[in-house]
């Protein structure tokens, strides 16, 4: 075997490898689903064993998911929508007139993102309370689209640098204004950024746990609350809480997989020029 086919096989066997212990959790949580409560404290555990669906069962029973996977998916598509409205314009301004303080500025709205969000939690609940959005889908849009944004904004930033402005300056000579450039011109270019950026969004708003725990009760919370409901004070139910996460997680699992050729090709748009 060569050098090249040797490193080829090794780097194969790293990728089966990373891919693995990244699928593990989620190949354990719905193996768990399907068993017992004893079976799924079994110390050793076992990977054989009888199973049942009575776990599913009691899930529907206890809680309607049909209503709280609906708040998830009008939650995250409309966020996501809400970001990429305020971040297309945004990027578009960065990117093709900056100004002295543009970097200054995208770092900043990076920097945001590693603030702890407990430490903001008061001042929004207090302002979601005077504004009645506690317990409401469009407070939740609201809050996971200003959360997501600056990585939106960043995103379509990197995006738009890639377009050449030569074809921009081309639609200004025959006499586009900044609207139908952007509308027109550059939107069209960047789709597949702009469809990448908006799959990762939704993503990020789909698993948003903190804020749909502490600015919802029960009218519009999404999956997230779903599954925390049946952590309780008596203690964990790992079957239950398995199948629970595992109908919550199943959705974007095939959102996911379906999107996955738009993901990798709007990722990857601008690599190779």
């Amino acid at each position: 075997m060569s050098a090249t086919q040797r490193e080829k096989a090794l780097m194969t066997v790293l990728g089966w490898g990373a891919a693995a212990l990244i699928f593990f959790p989620i190949f354990w949580m719905v193996l768990t689903s399907f068993k017992s409560e004893i079976n799924a404290v079994q110390t050793p555990p076992s990977l054989f064993f009888a199973p049942t669906l009575e776990n599913y069962v009691e899930v529907q029973a206890r809680a309607d998911y049909l209503r709280f996977a609906l708040n998830s998916i009008v939650i995250s598509f409309g966020s996501t929508l809400l970001a990429l409205a305020l971040a297309v314009p945004a990027a578009y301004s960065m990117a093709f007139f900056p100004g002295k303080r543009t970097k200054d500025l995208l770092l900043w709205m990076l920097s945001t993102k590693m603030l702890p969000p407990v430490g903001v939690l008061v001042p929004i609940y207090l302002i979601f309370r005077d504004l009645n959005l506690l317990d409401t889908r469009i407070g939740l849009v609201i809050v996971d689209a200003l959360v997501n944004l600056p990585i939106v904004v960043w995103m379509l930033f990197t995006f738009f640098k890639e377009v050449p402005k030569d074809i921009l300056e081309a639609g200004r000579m025959d006499g586009a204004k900044p609207k139908q450039e952007l509308m027109h011109i550059l939107m069209p270019l960047s789709l597949p950024g702009i469809a990448s950026t908006g799959l990762l969004a939704v993503i990020l708003a789909w698993n948003e746990a903190f804020w749909s725990l502490n600015l919802t009760t029960s009218s519009a919370a999404p999956l997230t609350t779903f599954i925390a409901s049946f952590s309780s004070p008596e203690g964990l139910f790992w079957a239950k809480l398995s199948a629970a996460s595992t109908m919550a997680i199943a959705p974007i699992l095939v959102f996911g997989w379906m999107s996955q050729k738009q993901l990798v090709r709007g990722l990857t748009f601008g690599a190779v020029k």
